[in-house]
């Protein structure tokens, strides 16, 4: 049993009335909604507005998985990462994160900016929406971080604390068991179309993929980079539209906030770069599903806006490095290539497990059965190709060219 008070809807008027910094951003007394808003698997999540329209959210974490309860114990420490990442991140991209107005450290609650005139990226995606800004966003995102969390940005004492301060035990073993392992080798959680039992007995009989897999998850365990993200996804970034949307759909962002960031730790960077690209693919196999081939190839350009985004941002940042003297440019280029090959890889476990694996997105699950078996069939492809591709050219282009044939020569009507 928890040692600590949970949160209601009942008493969240007096934990903001006895936590004078949050008081000063909401009247308790006032209030005139109060509702919890949480969909996700792990926490609590409240949004409160008071008469005047001011507003703020709440998030607690629980001592066990919400969604399966008290028989699945997690630590609810992992508030204090995402507070922490939250504060490093805000530092280095205010306009990207959500302001944090106070840490709870006793009741593991953090209280952050109302987004509710926000919404889920991922949605807007599934409904054909394209926010213009938000893919270059991300990538600017991933950039900062790369360079002002690393041994770049960093003076050598803070990064060691930095480091200590991130180990994430419990949470990194779910994206290790979830994302590279059980995908392959099933560990009673897994499902798929009847359709697709085919397709994924070929994905776990590929011994390039496994020894892929075993690669990139040896990167996740081992390679300590950056103070990533960590779960770095098109449901994990919130967008505001700048008005209407135009016939098409297009709409230009005025907000793009990257949020939910509890899985984050010293990893590779790389990881939270081909996260978002493999949540692009999953757009675009929906797009191809339903024979939106345009809208497919927009979604696949996200690859190259995040990536550019990101190189953009790091080669503006590389100047001000700590030491110059052996991290020259030559080493700048070096990252660059690495990490970009490497990304391809984690796109493909990314999108893969979300096919097979124990959690599924609702890009492709939302699709009727008969389209969903050719989208799935096609993401589960790709993946296999990725895997063996990145080393020949690992540009984005090449990326986007391979996913749009795959994604196509697999449709099924």
């Amino acid at each position: 049993m928890a040692d600590y008070e949970f949160l209601t809807v009942e008493n969240i008027p007096d934990y903001i009335r006895s936590t004078p910094t949050l008081a000063e951003v909401i009247d308790p007394d006032d209030l005139v909604l109060c509702d919890e808003i949480g969909d996700g698997n792990l926490n609590l999540v409240f949004l409160a507005k008071d008469t005047s329209g001011r507003g703020l959210c709440l998030k607690q974490s629980l001592p066990y998985v919400r969604m399966t309860g008290e028989g699945w114990p997690m630590t609810p420490d992992r508030a204090r990462h995402e507070a922490e990442t939250l504060a490093a991140h805000g530092a280095l991209v205010p306009d990207l994160v959500p302001a944090m107005y106070h840490y709870n450290p006793e009741r593991y609650i953090i209280a952050m900016e109302d987004l509710s005139d926000h919404r889920v990226w991922r949605g807007a995606l599934n409904e054909g929406l394209s926010h213009t800004g938000a893919a270059e966003a991300v990538g600017r995102y991933v950039g900062a971080v790369a360079f002002g969390t690393s041994p770049l940005g960093m003076e050598r004492e803070a990064l060691a604390e930095a480091i200590a301060r991130s180990v994430n035990p419990q949470l990194c073993e779910i994206t290790e068991d979830l994302v590279f392992t059980e995908p392959l080798v099933d560990a009673g959680r897994n499902s798929c179309l009847p359709a697709n039992e085919p397709d994924a007995r070929e994905f776990s009989e590929d011994a390039a993929m496994m020894r892929a897999m075993g690669h990139a998850k040896w990167l996740f365990m081992t390679k300590a980079e950056a103070l990533l993200h960590g779960d770095l996804h098109t449901g994990s970034v919130m967008v505001r539209a700048e008005g209407e949307p135009d016939a098409d759909g297009v709409v230009a962002c005025d907000s793009i906030k990257c949020f939910d960031s509890e899985f984050a730790y010293y990893g590779p960077l790389a990881f939270d770069i081909g996260a978002p690209w493999a949540n692009y693919v999953a757009a675009a196999a929906r797009a191809v599903a339903l024979g939106e081939d345009e809208r497919a190839r927009w979604c696949l350009s996200l690859v190259s806006a995040t990536w550019n985004a990101f190189e953009a941002e790091f080669r503006r940042r590389w100047p001000q490095r700590r030491d110059p003297r052996v991290w020259t440019d030559a080493t700048l280029e070096d990252l660059l290539l690495t990490w970009r090959s490497e990304a391809w890889l984690f796109a493909a476990a990314k999108m893969s497990r979300r096919i097979v694996g124990a959690a599924k997105n609702k890009d492709v699950e939302t699709l009727p059965e008969n389209l969903r078996e050719g989208a799935a069939r096609g993401i589960l492809r790709l993946s296999r190709q990725l895997v063996r591709q990145a080393g020949v050219d690992s540009s984005p282009d090449a990326f986007e060219r391979l996913a749009h044939d795959v994604l196509l020569e697999n449709r099924t009507r």
